[in-house]
């Protein structure tokens, strides 16, 4: 598993009556951590929204084990732990500054034209991505287990 950790100061706002952050902006911090694993990863996502690609989110779920509050730091750790040439799932797990784990969950995502919603393959539209998340997928069937730290480009 080639993974990232993309920290998150919980801010006031993302607080509910209770003082805890409200289970909606998880997904925000789901995107967050992911964008950021992409970027590690040395990848442009922005690379893909030029030529027409977007990367919506077909399925989010989130387990929440343990509550946050203002003002706790989380580390988020990110990790694509199968994919296709049409489609990535990437998981989440969600830390406190004490190393507990409080949340985990997942997105699946796919690749589709942005006028037209048609699915887009991958390694015929991307082979650079492809590479980068069959090498990922390689190193999860070994059992390899390493940070991302910065773009390896």
């Amino acid at each position: 598993m080639l993974y990232a950790l993309t920290e998150i100061e919980v801010r006031y706002q993302e607080t509910d009556q209770m003082g805890v952050v409200y289970h909606g902006n998880y997904a925000t911090w789901f995107e967050v951590a992911r964008t950021d694993y992409i970027r590690k990863l040395g990848l442009d996502y922005m690379e893909m929204e030029q030529q027409g690609v977007v990367s919506p989110v077909t399925e989010l779920n989130i387990q929440y084990k343990k509550s946050v509050g203002y003002p706790e730091k989380v580390t988020i750790k990110t990790w694509v732990s199968r994919f296709s040439r049409l489609r990535s799932r990437y998981e989440y797990e969600i830390y406190n500054t004490q190393g507990t784990l409080v949340t985990t969950g997942y997105t699946d995502n796919v690749l589709i034209t942005k006028d037209s919603g048609k699915p887009v393959r991958l390694d015929k539209a991307f082979p650079n991505w492809y590479d980068v998340y069959r090498h990922i997928d390689e190193c999860n069937k070994s059992g390899e287990t390493r940070e991302v730290k910065e773009p390896n480009h």
